[in-house]
């Protein structure tokens, strides 16, 4: 199998699963078969779109390569016709997530840098097209987005996408770094889920107004 096959294969694996949760997302709120394909869609293509409007493409990946819309149709159909059975894959999907955002992040940090976009411009960019997807999920399904929350999400994207651009100002791209690059996001995303690390939100604190007793 050669690289761009394997590459292939690994990006319309990241499809598929992001389709599945936006799907999942659509059918737990009680949408009909076009919205939970329309949500599974966007959340699996969401990101790439805003990346590849970004950094000015003439066509975003997804509308020219048929083979990326058509995954994530089909897999928001079967979720929809098969939702009782995803529901007892809840862990399983979860780590294939935390796998896709990791190959998104990098991916996509990689495309702005070929792009000629500034060291922070990439890092945001691939940031966002790993996050992309779920934002518009969770907007679609009237849910704050899990990224606002407290969940280590898009710090994980943002590490990744960090550590590409940091290999690529020492001209160390390769498959191996970048493998390396990817499995970063993949790890901090399991391990804050199963330890249920968080970041911090503001304290709960009284005004000075309560605290004294002033209306």
């Amino acid at each position: 199998m050669s690289n761009s096959t394997a590459l292939l294969i690994a990006d319309l694996t990241g499809v598929a699963v992001f389709a599945a949760s936006g799907a999942s997302a659509a059918v737990a709120k009680r949408l009909d078969l076009f919205g939970v394909v329309f949500v599974g869609f966007l959340a699996a293509l969401g990101g790439g779109i805003f990346r590849d409007l970004v950094i000015d493409e003439p066509v975003p990946l997804a509308f020219a390569d048929w083979r990326y819309a058509a995954t994530a149709i089909l897999t928001a159909t079967v979720v929809f016709w098969f939702h009782p059975h995803f529901a007892r894959l809840r862990t399983t999907v979860l780590v294939l997530d935390a796998a896709g955002l990791g190959l998104f992040a990098v991916a996509g940090t990689l495309k702005a840098l070929d792009a000629d976009v500034s060291a922070l411009g990439a890092v945001m960019i691939g940031m966002l097209t790993g996050i992309g997807g779920g934002l518009a999920r969770d907007l679609l399904t009237g849910e704050i987005p899990v990224v606002l929350l407290r969940e280590i999400y898009a710090l994980a994207a943002l590490l990744g996408a960090t550590a590409v651009v940091l290999l690529d100002l020492i001209d160390a791209t390769g498959a191996v770094p970048l493998g390396g690059a990817m499995l970063l996001v993949f790890v901090v995303r399991v391990l804050a889920l199963r330890r249920r690390w968080s970041a911090p939100v503001a304290a709960d604190r009284p005004s000075r107004l309560v605290r004294s007793g002033r209306s």
